[in-house]
This record gives C-alpha cells, sequence and structure tokens, in this order.
C-alpha cells in the first residue's frame, strides 16, 4: 500500500513539474478534417494568435476521414500532456449516436478546454435546380423523389444531420453523396456533379455572394446576420428545426488541470482580440469563450440534443 501511495504521488509529482513547464515545444491542434472547410479556417485563424499567447509553435495537422473520428481517436490516444489537441467540433456529439463501434468515447477520453464559437449551417442549391426558396425546393423534390444528390463532408457531420433531418421533415427523398470533408463537398457542389448541400455558413459565403450557389436557409432560430436576407428553415415552414455548428478545443482525458488552464487562459485571450472577433463576425460567426468545466457541460448537453437529432432523421453507419 506504501508503495502503491508513493507511487501515485511520484506521478503526480511529475505531472505537476510538467504543467508548470508547459509548453516547452511546440503544440499541434489536430483538425479531423482536410483543408477547405469552416474546422480548418477556424483553426487557421486562431493558430497564429494562439503561438504569441503560448510562446511556441503551433502547428495545425488535418487528419482526417469517417465524419471526424480519425482525429479525434488519434487525440484521444495521445499523450495526456497538452501538446497534441482536437479541434472539437459537432461530431464529437453525432458519432456515439451514428456510429455502431466508436473507437473513444467523448465523455471519457478528452478534457474539454474552451469553446470559440458557434456557427449555423445554410442549405444552398446549384444555380441550375429550379428552386429560388424552401417551399419551391421541396416541391421540386417530391415530384423528382431520388434524382437529385446532396453533398456533405462525411457521415456524422453538421450538415449531413442537417439534410437527413429535412428530408425527413418534409419527407423527401435525395440520395446522400459523402466526401470527405467540406473542400470537396463545396468542390463537386460548385461543379454541378451534385445539386445541393447544407454546408457551415463560412466556407459558402464568397460562393453565396458571387452567385455561384443560391442560399435558400439557414439551420439557426434567428437569421444570420451575414445574409439577413435569408430565412431559417423554421420561418420556411420546418416549425423548430435547428442544427447548428460549434468548434473548440479539447484534449487528451488525463492532461493535467493547470496545463488545461493555461490552455483556457491563451484560447480566451484570443478570443478577445478585435481581429479574431471581426472575422468571425464576418462569417457569421459568435465567439462564446467560457471556462472548461462549462464546456464539459455543453458537450454532454450537445450529446442528447444532437442524439434527438440523429434519431429524428434515422441516420445510421454500420
Amino acid at each position: 500500500m506504501r508503495r502503491l501511495v508513493f507511487f501515485v504521488a511520484a506521478l503526480a509529482a511529475s505531472a505537476m513539474a510538467a504543467a508548470q513547464g508547459f509548453p516547452s515545444r511546440a503544440v499541434t491542434i489536430v483538425v479531423p478534417y482536410p483543408p477547405g472547410g469552416l474546422i480548418d479556417l477556424v483553426a487557421r485563424t486562431i493558430q497564429p494568435r494562439m503561438q504569441v499567447e503560448l510562446g511556441r509553435p503551433v502547428l495545425v495537422e488535418n487528419r482526417s476521414g469517417a465524419g471526424g473520428n480519425v482525429g479525434a481517436e488519434a487525440v484521444a490516444r495521445a499523450a495526456a500532456d497538452g501538446y497534441t489537441l482536437l479541434l472539437a467540433n459537432p461530431s464529437l456529439g453525432i458519432s456515439p449516436h451514428m456510429y455502431a463501434k466508436l473507437p473513444y468515447s467523448p465523455l471519457k477520453d478528452f478534457a474539454y478546454v474552451g469553446l470559440y464559437g458557434t456557427v449555423p449551417n445554410v442549405l444552398v442549391v446549384h444555380p441550375s435546380l429550379p428552386a429560388n426558396s424552401v417551399q419551391e425546393l421541396v416541391i421540386y423534390l417530391k415530384k423528382n423523389p431520388g434524382r437529385l444528390n446532396y453533398a456533405s463532408p462525411g457521415y456524422g457531420t453538421s450538415p449531413q444531420m442537417s439534410m437527413e433531418l429535412f428530408k425527413g421533415m418534409t419527407e423527401t427523398f435525395i440520395v446522400h453523396i459523402p466526401f470527405r470533408g467540406s473542400g470537396p463537398a463545396q468542390a463537386a457542389m460548385l461543379a454541378g456533379e451534385t445539386q445541393l448541400m447544407f454546408d457551415n455558413l463560412p466556407p459558402q459565403v464568397p460562393h453565396i455572394k458571387s452567385g455561384k450557389v443560391r442560399a435558400l436557409a439557414v439551420t439557426s432560430l434567428k437569421r444570420s446576420p451575414v445574409f439577413p436576407d435569408v430565412p431559417t428553415l423554421d420561418e420556411a415552414g420546418l416549425k423548430g428545426y435547428e442544427v447548428t455548428a460549434w468548434f473548440g478545443l479539447a484534449a487528451p482525458a488525463a492532461t493535467p488541470e493547470p496545463v488545461i488552464n493555461r490552455l483556457n487562459s491563451d484560447t480566451l485571450a484570443v478570443l478577445a482580440m478585435p481581429e479574431v472577433r471581426e472575422k468571425f463576425a464576418s462569417l457569421g460567426m459568435e465567439p462564446l469563450g467560457g471556462t472548461p468545466a462549462e464546456f464539459g457541460a455543453f458537450i454532454r448537453s450537445e450529446i442528447k440534443r444532437l442524439g434527438e437529432v440523429v434519431r429524428a432523421s434515422g441516420a445510421r453507419v454500420n
């Protein structure tokens, strides 16, 4: 027993010493999707400012696959020292309900640092599609069941859940074409290979403004200040419809509390920077922040809320 107590005390002392010297080398933020999507954009907006706050290099590493689960698992299995972090996103709340076997637990395998912000998704269609409103789109879909394809960044993502919920509420049939991230999904949409999609709003802003895609509705209960003329799906007749995306920072579960607190402090400092807030505002993102405990509570509530969305959509990956 004495040996066990000594061993535990030695481990605690070692962890505390490591935390006091944190960071002593480069920190890596794993983005569980390829470049070109909002999650990657958020990471690269935060990265140079976080680098200044930490006083060490901050690297962004894209590790995509399985709807964000490849990158999430890599961080869950990484050393719990604060040097490998995850750009947390809604897949952590969706995947437990989508996948029969998930190689990590969002509740047990992560320590949550802080919440960057939240943003709506947007329903966009190719300009060739004869639909200028949600109502016109639903009429067209009902007349042409199974003839249209929709792109998504992959299974278990909030854009996929947005479409599956839309399909369920409108009783329409659209073929799902999953891609490995938002960038490839956008490219297929712009090329006319798919005719419609839900996507995080920010990556679609330039395409909507240029007329390369047509925005029909946003998925939040309030209109986006970036496109105040675009209605919500709730306003368009799908009462109670709401699916939003969010982003934050997570570390492996056993990361020392002083390290988590340091990362949280630096995250809040970055979010307070005027240039970051202006960038987020231009993308339709609402910066949030908060404590690690508040982010953990948010994750638990999202797992419950998004589980209801998954069940309502009927989506499942075996």
